[in-house]
């Protein structure tokens, strides 16, 4: 192979481990490495948690400090995000990578920290180690969206879940759906495809509207390993959320209630069940989406999954508030009497390189609505 093929080979595997981090990093970001010595053999791997606080590139190093001594002098790290060079919880992974003696560092991404950014590789160059990045860069970007958007702005990266059917329908007509259960849309693959959305996040969204025609658990069923619960968050203005709803009744200190009301009755009903509710001021009689976003980010929610109704998917996305959506289209047609997945949109959400999978005989159409790699 040739050197770039060998960099992208190395990169992939890099990458294979940053996504072990996926549940188990945040608030930081995902992130792999792969060390090589310098006869060009594997002898150091490792990914981020946050819980075992070493960044990737001294779980690897450590590693390989065990199995090259020496011969690690010459050698090769691959990184899926430019190494940092500021002591936060740790230290600098640069001034690690330089005392360990390796010759080259390849990155896949910069960091989109703003006051960090290019900085650990300009600090790799000062010292004589020899430099590259972009290899892979768009997948390990894709890895940590939600990183990207929070630390540059404090607020969650929003990735939009719709099920819907052919005619962008999202239930049935009122009268022909029994309240409090759930109607389902799609078919039982393409709902298994929603869990690994909600392991990624960490955080799910939805609307009171839902909670009362569905009465849904909003858990994370997907079985694989995360650090912290999946935050359970309901938007609710005027408190109607029943106390007997699944997720009040299932509540582990992971269900939120953002509202407007001040009805205190209510609210410390709710409270005494276990649940947080979050008191905003409104903007037109309604919870501000903003200024949820805002409270979300200061909590270190890098990623918000939204499963909502009609009126908030059209809020949402009219105000430019979500960064990726993903559509479940079923093969069905439920006609103009059945309720809307949006409804009153201001203009076209055209969505560009829409990613399609198939769910048996459901579609799956996925597509990046804003960068959140984008400084502005």
């Amino acid at each position: 192979m040739s050197t770039s093929e060998k960099d992208i080979y190395w990169m992939q595997r890099a990458l294979e481990l940053a996504r072990r981090g996926i549940g188990v990093a945040s608030p930081n970001p995902a992130v792999g490495c792969v060390i090589l010595d310098r006869a060009g053999q594997v002898v150091g791997e490792g990914w981020h948690e946050y819980d075992l606080l070493d960044h990737a590139e001294i779980v690897a190093l450590n590693e390989a400090k065990q199995h090259a001594g020496d011969h690690l002098k010459g050698g090769t790290a691959y990184v899926t995000l430019e190494p940092c060079n500021h002591t936060g919880r740790t230290g600098p992974c640069t001034q690690a990578l330089i005392a360990a003696g390796l010759a080259r560092v390849v990155a896949a991404t910069g960091d989109p920290n703003p006051t960090v950014t290019g900085h650990g590789m300009e600090a790799l160059r000062a010292a004589g180690l020899q430099t590259e990045n972009g290899f892979c860069e768009a997948e390990a970007r894709r890895i940590n969206e939600g990183f990207a958007r929070w630390i540059q702005h404090k607020r969650p990266f929003v990735l939009m879940k719709v099920a819907m059917t052919l005619d962008g329908r999202i239930a049935p007509p009122p009268g022909h759906h029994t309240a409090r259960e759930p109607y389902w849309i799609t078919s039982e693959a393409a709902r298994a495809a929603v869990q690994p959305l909600r392991w990624q996040a960490d955080a799910a969204l939805t609307g009171v509207d839902t909670v009362l025609a569905d009465d849904p658990m909003l858990t994370d069923r997907s079985g694989l390993r995360r650090r912290r619960p999946l935050l359970r968050v309901v938007l609710d203005s005027a408190l109607r959320m029943p106390l007997d709803c699944k997720m009040v009744h299932g509540v582990q200190n992971d269900v939120v209630v953002f509202t407007v009301s001040k009805d205190e009755a209510r609210i410390n009903e709710l409270r005494t069940r276990g649940v947080r509710v979050e008191v905003l001021s409104a903007e037109a009689g309604r919870v501000p989406l903003g200024k949820l976003l805002d409270k979300l980010g200061e909590e270190g929610i890098l990623t918000l999954l939204t499963e909502t109704g009609t009126r908030l998917n059209t809020a949402l996305l009219a105000s430019g508030m979500v960064d990726r959506i993903h559509l479940f289209v079923a093969p069905q047609i439920m006609g103009s009497d059945a309720v809307p997945a949006f409804k009153g949109m201001p203009g076209a959400i055209r969505m560009a390189e829409v990613e399609v999978e198939r769910y048996g005989n459901d579609l799956g159409l996925c597509s990046l609505l804003r960068d959140p790699w984008a400084s502005s």
